[in-house]
């Protein structure tokens, strides 16, 4: 599948949110789209997976049976679960039986098949996820698009779905996805693509794996701001700052006594004032990814903090 000069824009005259993007997506891979929240990366796996047409440029070669998870999946439906999904199921090509049969599988899998009987509306948040997630595999899709497909599961059901991906992708399928957690299938992506400023770049995928994501900014479209910069002030961890944060972030000390949002200037005394704070700022894209290593190494958050723009 390819995408070449795509370009998606709201309305008419509305702002571009994506332009001149060239994607190869090759069957068999997987494939992670990158980039901080309200970017476009929502916007370039609709487009990807054919629920939104691009308003310029062509996308050539997807397959005919391709599965979709969104972010926001509704859930006032009126099917109970396993209804909903045999009617998923027929759409796409399955006998009533096999579709069934499948719905059924794939509840188990997921730990829901307890509430195969209940009405959507009725479904928690979490169960609901599993049902999105169970819709989109139910008939062996060769484009699979995840977005964000892993948030609200609990982990058991977050472990089936990484098995499902893996499953997926050896059997040819390309698998296009999206999550938070830089950690998710960390090592086994074929390729990473960061969406920044309405364009579109590939990034080695170790280099995101490792958190050295080091590379040029992209280029944004013409007349748009220089991408934000937002600050994070922390304090803790189990040991000192490691090298190699997502972003690779401008680190400096702080007061501990002054506002976290002060200028960062010498530490004060641990147990004086109060704990020892670090200001790391970074560009905005990256934040996600910093955040979550920071959290991962036990820092405490104190503040989150933008230069210029709303965070």
């Amino acid at each position: 599948m390819r995408l070449e000069r795509v370009g998606r824009r709201h309305g008419l005259r509305g702002p571009w949110v994506l332009r001149e993007v060239g994607l190869d997506l090759p069957a068999g891979t997987l494939v992670r789209i990158a980039g901080t929240n309200g970017t476009g990366k929502s916007t370039l796996l609709r487009v990807v997976a054919g629920v939104d047409a691009p308003t310029e440029g062509r996308i050539t070669g997807r397959p005919p049976r391709t599965a979709y998870v969104p972010e926001r999946f509704p859930v006032a439906l009126p099917f109970t679960a396993v209804d909903y999904l045999v009617h998923l199921g027929r759409v796409q090509g399955l006998g009533r039986t096999t579709a069934r049969v499948r719905a059924g599988e794939w509840l188990e899998r997921f730990g829901a098949a307890e509430h195969a009987r209940t009405e959507m509306a009725a479904l928690s948040k979490g169960t609901s996820q599993k049902v999105a997630v169970a819709q989109a595999l139910l008939a062996d899709p060769a484009l699979l698009v995840l977005d964000e497909a892993w948030t609200g599961l609990d982990t058991g059901a977050r472990a089936e779905l990484d098995a499902a991906v893996r499953e997926r992708r050896s059997a040819g399928a390309t698998v296009v996805f999206v999550d938070h957690d830089p950690r998710r299938l960390a090592g086994e992506q074929d390729a990473v693509h960061e969406v920044g400023s309405g364009r579109v770049r590939e990034v080695p995928a170790r280099s995101v794996d490792t958190g050295r994501w080091r590379e040029a900014p992209v280029s944004a479209l013409p007349g748009s701001e220089p991408p934000p910069r937002v600050r994070i002030t922390v304090s803790g961890g189990r040991r000192p700052l490691p090298a190699g944060l997502p972003g690779d972030p401008v680190t400096a000390p702080t007061p501990a006594s002054a506002p976290a949002s002060a200028p960062a200037s010498a530490p004060g005394p641990e147990g004086v004032d109060g704990p020892a704070l670090t200001v790391l700022t970074v560009d905005a894209r990256h934040s996600d990814a910093l955040l979550a290593a920071l959290l991962a190494d036990s820092w405490h958050i104190h503040h989150l903090g933008s230069e210029g723009v709303r965070v």
